[in-house]
């Protein structure tokens, strides 16, 4: 392995400290101070790069000299973006239906990009069978240790920004990786007791049926448009959180999903996914105050932290486009 590889290995990291802001518009509608945690402005546009660039980075160090990863987007991007900066080739397996701009997004990174299957599941396939070639490594998109460890170093920094714990965190679930590394993040620096409030939308549920079965549930399909949120499986680890801290699975309609996007856009001008969306819906539909009310959550809460996700998959258009399909003028 050539010694600049392995020094851009051992650089610090690549994601970026996000900024922790209050929210004046969100703090009005929750009845409670709100801050938002901006991960929407990481370099690869998502949290992502968290769990993925340390996954990157620790494969790097063991020798690999090709990545490849399935991805609805977000992942791969990320990916992308770790193997540029670490001069590793990498190839991105996304489903047939991916948005032009995400293809385009990810051959700007310098990766190939392969189109496979209608959904995650069969792009996976085709990605773990690349990855049989000798010196090719599949990234994970949720489901690994290494990706967790890296998705921890968020509360990490809500810990250096707050001091104090919150009185709730929200954040949106697709696979898992998310809720897995808050919660070991959680319990890291000694906030276990932080309850989460986890939101999925509905057709996108894996992770609150799992929660209703008491065990892994496999979605018959995606029907959200909240694709990125389209795993038919979420991680076991992450069904094995509800065990150890207190989460509250909850799943919104698409339509309040895309009408926080909306609004969000409307109030803080900046423009996120529907993945994402879910997780802002919680303030803007009055889930909290619901969960308050039904005695779930703590009547008075110092403060709620919602985790801005991110998402490269909307634009203008897109998000026009959306409304239109789901009947909001």
């Amino acid at each position: 392995m050539d010694s600049s590889l392995t020094g851009c290995a051992r650089a610090e990291h690549f994601h970026t400290v996000t900024p922790l802001l209050e929210s004046w518009a969100l703090s009005q509608v929750a009845g409670t101070t709100v801050f938002l945690k901006c991960e929407n402005v990481q370099p690869a546009g998502s949290f992502k790069i968290r769990g993925i660039g340390h996954f990157c980075q620790e494969m790097a160090k063991k020798g690999c000299r090709h990545l490849v990863c399935s991805s609805g987007g977000n992942a791969g991007i990320a990916a992308a973006y770790a193997a540029r900066k670490l001069g590793i080739p990498a190839t991105i397996v996304l489903p047939e239906g991916t948005s032009l701009q995400v293809v385009r997004r990810l051959q700007g990174e310098g990766a190939e990009v392969q189109l496979t299957g209608k959904v995650w599941d069969e792009a996976s396939l085709k990605a773990q069978e690349l990855a049989t070639r000798d010196g090719w490594v599949n990234v994970p998109p949720f489901d690994h240790p290494l990706i967790w460890e890296g998705h921890a170093s968020l509360v990490r920094e809500l810990k250096a920004a707050l001091g104090t714990p919150p009185g709730a965190l929200v954040l949106a679930v697709g696979g898992g990786g998310l809720l897995a590394g808050v919660s070991a993040g959680l319990a890291e620096v000694g906030w276990q007791h932080v309850p989460i409030i986890a939101v999925e939308t509905q057709g996108a549920h894996c992770f609150n049926a799992a929660v209703k079965a008491g065990r892994l549930v496999t979605l018959p399909d995606i029907t959200s448009v909240a694709k990125s949120l389209g795993a038919k499986t979420v991680a076991a680890r992450a069904l094995a959180c509800v065990q150890e801290l207190e989460i509250i699975s909850e799943v919104v309609e698409d339509v309040q999903a895309v009408s926080a996007v909306q609004q969000f856009l409307d109030d803080e001008r900046m423009l996120v996914e529907p993945a994402c969306g879910a997780a802002l819906a919680v303030i803007y539909s009055g889930l909290l105050g619901r969960l308050q009310a039904e005695g779930r959550l703590r009547p008075s809460l110092a403060s709620v932290v919602v985790i801005v996700c991110g998402g490269n998959s909307i634009d203008g258009g897109g998000l026009q486009a959306l409304k239109a399909r789901l009947g909001q003028s």
